[in-house]
């Protein structure tokens, strides 16, 4: 019997020169939530790889096309909205 394996393939990381304050806090809270180091430390990854840096951000406004800007309309919705 043939058995076929398909997973996908991860990367691994390896980190050097912690500061024991540092691992003893990122234990702390992965032990607050219930799950190892590993798993904390992969999903603080995960979430800063899926948040945009600041770069990102600039560079995607200065591609945006721009609004105009009308202090009148901004005061007139504004006043219809609170009545």
């Amino acid at each position: 019997m043939h058995v076929a394996c398909y997973c996908a393939c991860m990367g691994t990381i390896q980190i050097r020169d912690v500061p024991d304050a540092t691992e003893r806090t990122l234990k702390a809270r992965a032990e607050r939530e219930g799950k190892s180091l590993t798993a904390y430390v992969r999903d603080l990854l995960n979430e800063e790889a899926s948040s945009p840096t600041l770069d990102e951000v600039m560079d995607k406004i200065a591609t945006d096309e721009p609004i105009a800007y009308d202090p009148d309309f901004v005061r007139e919705t504004l006043r219809e909205g609170c009545r």
